[in-house]
């Protein structure tokens, strides 16, 4: 390739190996230019995925945030429910205690332990508690638990002919199915 006076003959040259040609300089150019466009875009690209991400963690804080909120607010919904209940009671309460300390006679014992039977009643009402209909009714299961069938004529087939225990429903719901004795009579 070199002459011994340190130049280059001409002829042993690879000039498309050698020297870089006019186009493959353009291409190259063209190249770095794409990869250039490549890299600004991956990295407009990785910013958009860091903004999202931290959005996603930001709304997951904020529905952690609120789940915690909607769980106090509940359970002081119930501790104010509960204190709400209470109240009512303690004046029943009361009259119980007066009517265990008192020394009245029998007539006077009965007409308070009356009242305090009525004092309850008010205000199990007041927190919409109402009792459920049972005797002389006809049996219903969803609101009444036959204890025992009786054959009975003083009543139609499948009514309740004595209610052992009374049941009760809270705005609607039953909280506690009335306890009967069943009629089962084959004449009607």
């Amino acid at each position: 390739m070199t002459k011994g006076n340190g130049q280059v003959d001409p002829q042993q040259l690879d000039v498309e190996r050698e020297l870089p040609s006019s186009s493959q300089e353009e291409g190259s150019r063209a190249e770095q230019a794409d990869i250039a466009a490549l890299e600004a875009e991956l990295q407009k690209v990785r910013e958009e995925r860091n903004a999202l991400l931290d959005r996603v963690a930001r709304a997951q804080a904020e529905f952690e945030n609120a789940r915690r909120r909607a769980q106090r607010e509940q359970q002081e919904f119930r501790d104010y429910a509960l204190a709400d209940a209470v109240m009512a009671l303690l004046p029943i309460l009361d009259s119980f205690d007066h009517a265990l300390a008192s020394r009245a006679s029998g007539d006077e014992f009965r007409a308070g332990m009356e009242l305090i039977d009525r004092q309850l009643h008010d205000a199990l009402g007041k927190l919409g508690v109402v009792e459920v209909a049972a005797q002389g009714q006809r049996f219903d299961p969803n609101l009444h638990q036959a204890i025992e069938m009786v054959d009975s004529d003083e009543v139609p087939d499948q009514h309740v002919l004595q209610e052992l225990q009374r049941g009760y429903k809270l705005k609607g719901r039953l909280l506690r199915p009335a306890m009967v004795r069943v009629a089962r009579n084959s004449g009607r």
